[in-house]
């Protein structure tokens, strides 16, 4: 059995060495097929979009296009927007997961120690796009690497139902936090409140909440970013106001919603308004047929978008932030990096863009004059959405501990303990003493 084997050893040498010296001559003489190196294999993951054509657009056509022109395999993964954190932190702890993960706003500054550093992909698409938004570049980078590419902004718009709110008087949305609630109060008697969530969701909650904080004056943090300041005169009347509001107008219900139940309460018209993405609007579009006003004509028609109001000290936003982080215990870095580079290529990110319909707007200026944008008046509001955000941590930066708080749900757990009956100061200064366990580390 020893000289069987060694015969076979010495007849797969020859073959080898026939098939160098020969080429296919070779091969076609051993009779052997080449052992050739593995197909690179690079595993994406990100949320599952609230825009299903552009799901399907990258499963058919966009990843089967990178496989074909980079000689790579693309396996896409989609996972429910909130599970993507606990799957970067799993992957993380155990070295292992998909090379390319998803990150939400700025916790990338969470992950700074593990991942890729992509400075390079992200000025040559900024450069090439006639630069970067702040927003952008700010929850991406700090200041020394990129962290993860920017990839697009999820404006967060209030989508509301323009003939009820006629029917109560407003013509216009409310300018104003006290015009809302008093509209929100009408609007509630008649049976159709405001949805809005306070639970502990990636979009709707922390992008309603903090620049409800902001607009009353309200912030974490000083500008030197160590000084917490939560517990402020500001604060306080904002989350007495927020109590009155809640009970006034909205859909008590709320507080448990995630990024979905919104936009099914929405459609099923138990509500009249909600910040959300465009995502309700575009559904409407998509199937018109069945979503259809009590008066049987089509939703869409009825719907419009808007800031939210304005407090004492203005009117703010804060969108969702998206992009990629290349996770450093990658073995397929390079891959990686040739499909960021081929993904963002303008004739491919375009065909991404159009499928979002406005839902989502790309990270560079270049963007904000494309034909995307005409097409459609009612979604207007977000064509400037990545240009006018506000990061987590203001009056500081976004940095690590700014993501951690964000994390942590603490600005919208502060509103949420005062709508349940915590006493509005006390729930700032619960919020206070979380905020300090973050910053004093």
């Amino acid at each position: 059995m020893a000289n069987t084997k060694r015969r076979s050893v010495i007849k797969l040498a020859g073959s080898a060495a026939a098939v160098a010296s020969t080429g296919m001559a070779g091969i076609l003489a051993s009779g052997r097929t080449p052992a050739f190196a593995q197909q690179k294999t690079v595993h994406w993951l990100r949320w599952v979009d609230f825009v299903p054509a552009s799901d399907q657009l990258m499963r058919k056509e966009l990843m089967p296009q990178a496989e074909k022109e980079l000689g790579i395999k693309i396996n896409y993964e989609t996972v429910n927007g909130n599970d993507l954190q606990p799957r970067a932190t799993a992957a993380i702890q155990s070295g292992s997961g998909p090379d390319l993960i998803q990150a939400f706003n700025n916790n990338t500054y969470i992950y700074a120690n593990s991942v890729v550093d992509l400075t390079d992909l992200a000025e040559e698409v900024g450069k090439r796009e006639g630069g970067l938004y702040k927003y952008c570049r700010s929850m991406c980078s700090d200041g020394k690497m990129f962290m993860a590419m920017p990839w697009a902004v999820i404006g967060g718009m209030i989508a509301y139902r323009k003939s009820w709110f006629d029917e109560v008087g407003a013509t216009s949305f409310p300018k104003t936090w006290v015009e809302y609630r008093e509209v929100a109060k009408k609007l509630k008697a008649k049976g159709r409140p405001i949805g809005q969530t306070l639970g502990h969701t990636f979009g709707d909650a922390p992008t309603f909440t903090y620049p409800y904080l902001w607009s009353w004056g309200g912030k974490e943090v000083d500008a030197d970013g160590k000084t917490v300041v939560i517990n402020s005169k500001e604060t306080v009347e904002s989350v007495k106001f927020m109590q009155g509001f809640w009970k006034d107008g909205c859909d008590e219900g709320g507080l448990a919603w995630d990024d979905t139940n919104n936009n099914r309460a929405f459609l099923s018209q138990t509500i009249s308004a909600t910040l959300n993405g465009a995502s309700i609007y575009i559904e409407t579009l998509r199937k018109p047929d069945q979503y259809q006003t009590e008066k049987g004509t089509p939703m869409n028609k009825d719907i419009l978008h808007s800031p939210l109001p304005a407090g004492p000290a203005g009117q703010f936003g804060m969108h969702l932030n998206q992009s990629d982080m290349l996770m450093k215990y990658s073995k397929n870095q390079d891959a990686a990096k040739e499909f960021l580079k081929w993904i963002h290529a303008e004739k491919n990110f375009e065909k991404w863009f159009i499928s979002q319909k406005g839902f989502a707007t790309p990270p560079t200026a270049k963007w904000e004059t494309h034909k995307v944008w005409d097409e459609d008046p009612v979604m207007a509001p977000y064509k400037v959405a990545a240009k006018l955000g506000q990061t987590p941590g203001f009056a500081g930066l976004p940095n690590q501990k700014a993501a951690e708080a964000l994390s942590k749900y603490i600005i919208t757990d502060m509103y949420a303990k005062a709508v349940q009956g915590m006493p509005a100061e006390d729930a700032v200064k619960w919020a206070e003493g979380e905020l300090k366990k973050i910053y004093a580390a």
